[in-house]
């Protein structure tokens, strides 16, 4: 009985011994990540960041690389310093004891055993300075990463620019990608393709002994991962272009936007007043961006997507093809000017050919109208007419509102830059809610004819339109890159390849295009920009501003026959569409096409007008920041 006992005591305690011994295997030879762990306090785990990809143009220009910057790193647990060497320490960095105090205290209780920055971006000559002598202050290391660098000081909302990633996005990081202290995009591009651009980390464990000096890889990287580069951005902005659209804008504040109609692809984007991308970068960025944001106008902004501006006449393109598709108007429809509905600049009687030659307000007022009542006017007698019992304004209304989405009016074009804004149409419930439901009448909405009122779109927006037009019916989604990775015909994402139409039937575009011709040559477009061996078919815009001079509107393409560009100009407080807009789209469309300006004396009369006072602060180069009428 006690032998039978002990034997099973003795397997009992040789099956316990064989766990541990297995299970002290696994975790020994098996699994290494755990002795990894269990030596932690002796191995430093440094973050090896990836380069961004670059960014080019059509052309294959470079518009953003990187550059190296040096971030001084601190364990606050690990820092034991003697005040003579905290002394050296802090005139080696060429700060006082109270900062270095100060630096150290904001670190949070909870991260002090932590690697975490201690003074970020420090320049090629600071590391230089103190690379060999940080051995001797244990705790303090410097992590190498990339910023970006900008080799042109221009198209600054188009690039966007990197920053250290908030508090807020590090919570939205599901992936648990970043650390505090990483960089992400944060506007134009870099934001948007922050998943492309940005590569993968990589760590390296290096050997430390106790005094924090490094004794070189732990077992030979085994345990290491290698960064991997972002991708490159291959765009389709023409470089050339781009900075002579912006020569054309400086002093002035509106956007401007280029397409080429058959792919959707944006030769330029600009936001004027723009500045110098390289403000925002290094350590000053955090005093940079605070003045920029000061600045009265806006440099920041990105009017070329973002803002919301009424399209003036520019709209009556779009109503001319409605009326034409819902059959509420033909080739041969006449309206008199009468500027007892609404006024207008004098001209000759217009058809509907000569009705966007000569924009002609009162025209597209009888047009709407049509259209809003799905064409129930009956003629009462020799000179009047009334609305029929069967024309009912909130059904028509809400069939031309759902019309507008098929030109992209009022939601995003999804364009591949960070903000996009959507515009806006008015809802039906806008006007019930203001004037009661059912008690509004055309009256009340009228101006939404011409482009004025609560109707506002982008410049994106526009030029857009344009595109529709110049290409009969459809478009393509506007899109900046046309290649990700190392070669520029990669796939893109498949939305940008999708004709988009716009459900108006081919044949009723030729009397608008010819009518949009006809505004160049001797229409609307003054004589002083009209370039003879331009083909171009162009649509003028006056808005109204209560808060100043009206603003200045103009959307074309040409060559009128296989379209190569198309373009929309808005100037804020610029006048008449074809005082300021119009030579600024023309000029571009002759540099684009031609290579070449012929009106040098237009081009600096253009350059040379102000619209705006720069707020350029001292020490900071000029190249660093950059009634009813309507026509």
């Amino acid at each position: 009985m006690f032998e039978d006992r002990k034997w099973i005591i003795v397997g009992l305690f040789a099956s316990i011994c064989l766990i541990f011994i297995t299970r002290l295997f696994f975790l020994q030879v098996v699994e290494k990540s755990y002795k990894v762990a269990a030596t932690d306090n002796s191995i430093k785990k440094i973050v090896t960041y990836p380069d961004r990809g670059f960014i080019y143009d059509r052309k294959g220009k470079i518009l953003v690389l990187n550059a190296p910057i040096y971030d001084l790193m601190v364990t606050p647990n690990k820092v034991k310093l003697s005040d003579e060497k905290k002394k050296l320490f802090c005139e080696l960095l060429g700060i006082t004891i109270e900062d270095y105090n100060k630096l150290l205290a904001k670190i949070p209780t909870n991260s002090r055993a932590l690697p975490t920055p201690f003074l970020k971006q420090l320049s090629k000559q600071d590391y230089a300075r103190i690379q060999d002598r940080l051995m001797d202050f244990t705790g303090f290391y410097i992590e190498t990463r990339t910023v970006r660098s900008y080799p042109h000081q221009s198209m600054a909302h188009l690039l966007g620019y990197i920053a250290e990633i908030s508090d807020a996005s590090l919570s939205l990081d599901s992936a648990r990608y970043y650390g505090g202290g990483d960089y992400v995009g944060k506007a134009g591009l870099e934001a948007f393709y922050e998943n492309e651009l940005r590569g993968r980390k990589g760590v390296k464990n290096i050997w430390v002994d106790s005094k924090g000096k490094e004794k070189g890889a732990y077992r030979n990287g085994a345990f290491d991962t290698t960064s991997i580069a972002g991708q490159n951005l291959y765009t389709s902005i023409d470089f050339d272009l781009q900075q002579y659209g912006e020569k054309l804008m400086q002093n002035k504040a509106g956007g401007v936007v280029a397409i080429e109609p058959k792919t959707g692809q944006i030769l330029a984007l600009i936001s004027s007043p723009h500045y110098d991308p390289n403000l925002l970068i290094g350590k000053d960025f955090g005093k940079n961006y605070r003045m920029l944001e000061l600045d009265e106008n806006r440099p920041l902004f990105n009017r070329a997507v973002t803002a919301h501006y009424p399209p003036g006449s520019t709209f009556k393109t779009v109503q001319f093809l409605i009326g034409k598709q819902n059959h509420v108007i033909n080739d041969a429809s006449v309206f008199s000017c009468n500027h007892s509905l609404v006024k207008c600049h004098f001209h000759a009687t217009a058809d509907l050919q000569r009705s966007i030659q000569h924009s002609c307000n009162p025209y597209y007022w009888n047009v709407y109208r049509r259209i809003i009542y799905q064409n129930r006017i009956v003629k009462e007698n020799d000179s009047t007419y009334k609305v029929a019992e069967d024309g009912k304004l909130s059904e028509g209304y809400n069939k031309w509102y759902k019309t507008l989405s098929d030109f992209n009016i009022g939601r995003k074009t999804m364009v591949d830059v960070a903000a996009e804004k959507a515009g806006r149409v008015p809802k039906i419930s806008l006007y019930d809610n203001r004037y009661g439901e059912g008690k509004w009448n055309f009256s009340n909405i009228y101006s939404l004819g011409i482009g004025q009122g609560e109707i506002e779109l982008t410049p994106i927006q526009l030029a857009n339109i344009a595109c529709i037009i110049a290409n009969r019916g459809y478009y393509y989604p506007p899109h900046v890159v046309m290649g990700i990775g190392k070669e520029k015909n990669n796939t893109l994402p498949k939305y940008y390849t999708q004709r988009q139409e716009a459900h108006i039937d081919t044949e009723h575009y030729e009397t608008l295009i010819n009518g949009m011709r006809d505004a160049y040559r001797m229409g609307t477009v003054g004589p002083q920009a009209i370039i003879q061996d331009l083909d171009i078919c162009g649509k003028t815009g006056t808005a109204q501003n209560p808060h100043g001079q009206d603003h200045s509107i103009f959307i074309c393409f040409a060559p009128r026959e296989n379209p190569q560009i198309a373009i929309a100009v808005y100037v804020e407080n610029a006048g008449f569409g074809g005082d300021v807009a119009a030579p600024v789209a023309i000029l571009m469309i002759e540099k684009y096409l031609k290579d070449k300006i012929s009106k040098t004396w237009l081009e600096k009369v253009i350059m040379e007008k102000q619209l705006i006072i720069t707020q350029i602060p001292q020490n900071v180069s000029p190249h660093q920041f950059q009634n009813d009428t309507v026509r």
